[in-house]
């Protein structure tokens, strides 16, 4: 296929693309903050960097856009926040559409997500895409502390260990890839609940008390609100044998563009052998390798 001149233009600046500025400023009209000045600032903006197709970063532009409304949107908002005309716009929703990545609810003309957005993300393996991006920043982080390093991701009300690398010692650290640990008492658990409110944390779970595992075992949702508070604070979450007695354990969320926790990250080991007085110097690299992930995740945009 001949390809067609028109379709090329400069890529975006990583503050002007439709992802970043133009996508956040359509959610908040979408919720009512914006009006239609602000939703015209989606439009992509000429940039003289690296060539890109201008269609597909519109079509890719709509799935996000209907992804973030909590309503359907209609065909009069898309050509709005892309500034094209309103058959410019059908096109590329038609296109969506054909391809099942758009939808029109029973009745209607407006657009929603369609059925091949649910079978693609329920099909690709998130966690092995984590691990596949982490693992070398994990196994850094087990020589660097020489102690063994795990990545958890939430599943239901436990921590997952999706991965680990181990160091050289005799006396090995409970944690295993596969094993599932509570969110509410284990560094990992904890650096993933850091956004968590005390609605979230009622929801999940409930408001009795919760299990104790050893004597320094979080029990109520009160300390463990405040856990949260002072773990999204400080950036990192710790263990002092509250899941496992005599092990002393730190570990900090990973964080897409956005905020949100998709991850975390830490070592554990006897307490015997990590001390107290190493938390300072613990945490920073702990937070650096968090942040280093974090990064990989996050480099959609690179310049040439």
């Amino acid at each position: 296929m001949v390809e067609d001149e028109s379709e090329k233009r400069p890529r975006l600046s990583h503050q002007h693309t439709p992802q970043g500025m133009a996508l956040s400023r359509y959610s908040r009209k979408m919720a009512g903050v914006c009006g239609a000045e602000k939703a015209k600032s989606m439009a992509p903006k000429k940039s003289p960097l690296v060539p890109f197709i201008q269609s597909l970063d519109r079509g890719l532009t709509i799935i996000q856009m209907v992804a973030l409304s909590k309503q359907p949107v209609t065909l009069s908002e898309l050509a709005e926040a892309l500034e094209v005309d309103r058959s410019s716009a059908f096109r590329l929703a038609h296109t969506l559409r054909r391809r099942g990545f758009l939808s029109c609810p029973p009745g209607r003309k407006d657009y929603i997500l369609g059925p091949s957005m649910w079978t693609l993300s329920h099909q690709y393996d998130w966690s092995n895409m984590l691990v596949r991006v982490a693992h070398k920043e994990l196994k850094t982080l087990a020589n660097d502390l020489n102690e063994t390093a795990h990545l958890a991701v939430r599943e239901g009300k436990s921590a997952l260990f999706i991965d680990s690398a181990h160091a050289n010692h005799v006396i090995a650290v409970a944690g295993q890839t596969g094993e599932l640990v509570p969110l509410y008492c284990t560094a990992h658990g904890k650096a993933l609940l850091a956004d968590a409110d005390e609605r979230e944390l009622k929801s999940q779970f409930g408001q009795g008390a919760l299990t104790r595992h050893t004597k320094n075992t979080i029990t109520s949702l009160k300390s463990l609100l405040e856990e949260c508070h002072e773990i999204k604070t400080r950036g990192y979450a710790t263990d002092e044998g509250e899941y496992a007695a005599g092990m002393r354990c730190i570990a900090a969320p990973i964080r897409l563009e956005d905020g949100s926790i998709v991850g975390s990250i830490g070592i554990s080991a006897p307490d015997s052998r990590f001390l107290k007085e190493q938390y300072p110097s613990y945490s920073r690299k702990v937070l650096r390798v968090a942040a280093g992930i974090a990064a990989l995740l996050n480099t959609s945009e690179q310049s040439e």
